[in-house]
């Protein structure tokens, strides 16, 4: 086996257990942070492919622009799950 085989079924795994978690995570916090693990991972893949201008806009655009879309809009939507009740 070639190190080049070890490190694509590497990021192979991480890509692929990342993605399950995204979906199987109820924390949308938590969800976030492994989409950007699946993300950075796949700009991984496509730096093995000899694709560097393709893993450079694939961190930048999704990686820097979508997930921290997503990122602001949990921390702005997100609820606390106990309001605490003021008594007077």
């Amino acid at each position: 086996m070639t190190y080049d085989l070890i490190a694509f079924a590497l990021f192979a795994l991480v890509t692929l257990s990342s993605a399950i978690g995204v979906v199987l995570m109820r924390d949308p916090w938590h969800s976030a942070l492994l989409l950007g693990v699946a993300l950075m991972s796949v700009a991984v893949h496509y730096v093995m492919l000899a694709a560097e201008f393709v893993a450079v806009m694939q961190v930048l655009v999704y990686v820097g622009g979508v997930l921290i879309l997503i990122t602001f809009a949990v921390m702005l939507t997100q609820t606390e799950d106990s309001p605490e009740v003021v008594q007077t």
